[in-house]
């Protein structure tokens, strides 16, 4: 009998899945349970897969292009691209951590069939976006990519350095799609702690070293890429077959020490 967490004879894309990162530990236990891979990203995937297509994730047709050249069925889709904000403009930043993840999952979808799941990396850093609704709901009113610019664009205020905001519309964008895309679709997003990947340093720079040394860690330390890509890749496995629109706080407990009070900020 198959494991139900294994990919043996599935498909699978991986956005961000090159370098180093959340996106490459992805591969590499992708790679372990058996899946045909297929990375978008603009760089080249440390371990061995599939297909690599160098995109360009803030141009629309390139992603349209690499999604016809993989063509065929695919079960599983993995958007692991993301930017820290600064030393990227905000635009920058939204477009490729929501908008081409939105694009994508779009373009992906009717690859899926009647059966398949998206994945998608928010962040610890989203949190309040239950205050955000209103306005992330104009945003998700868009059709289309060149739409979206077109809002943010006009939303510099709003966008500011990116990172933030864009976690903040995947949570409430992955609960919309699990909705949309059900019952073929399962949809369900990630939200990570600090991680030792190497969008770390950009952290530090801009928040300040300091500051990401004191954030609060109940287990006393960073994740690793790997702990995070565990996760993922059992969210999009058949182990995981009856979740979708969970939006899960992979953050050392974090979440639980603020929603209990225990954290002291």
């Amino acid at each position: 009998m198959a494991i139900p967490w294994g990919y043996e004879n599935k498909r699978v894309i991986v956005s961000g899945g090159g370098g180093a990162g959340m996106g490459a530990a992805v591969v590499e236990d992708l790679r372990e349970l058996g899946a045909e891979i297929h990375v978008l990203d603009l760089k080249e995937p440390s371990a061995e897969v599939d297909g690599f297509y160098s995109v360009d994730l803030r141009d629309p047709a390139a992603i349209d292009a690499a999604v016809a050249e993989i063509g065929g069925h695919v079960d599983a889709l993995f958007n692991c691209a993301g930017l820290p904000g600064p030393p990227h403009t905000g635009l920058d930043t939204m477009l490729v951590n929501f908008v081409a993840a939105r694009h994508l999952t779009e373009r992906v979808a009717p690859l899926m069939g009647d059966k398949g799941a998206v994945a998608t990396i928010s962040s610890a850093g989203g949190i309040g976006w239950e205050h955000m609704k209103d306005v992330i709901e104009e945003l998700l009113a868009t059709k289309g990519f060149d739409e979206a610019q077109t809002w943010l664009e006009a939303h510099s205020e709003l966008v500011g350095e990116g990172y933030l905001f864009s976690k903040q519309v995947i949570i409430w964008w992955t609960l919309h799609a699990a909705i949309d895309m059900a019952p073929a679709i399962r949809v369900n997003c990630t939200s990570p702690g600090p991680t030792d990947t190497p969008m770390m340093p950009s952290f530090e720079e801009y928040m300040g070293k300091e500051f990401m040394d004191a954030f609060p860690k109940p287990l006393g330390r960073n994740s690793t890429p790997q702990e995070q890509a565990h996760i993922l890749a059992f969210m999009n496995s058949d182990a995981a077959a009856y979740m979708t629109g969970a939006n899960v706080a992979v953050d050392g407990g974090f979440t639980a020490g603020l929603l209990t009070g225990r954290l002291g900020i």
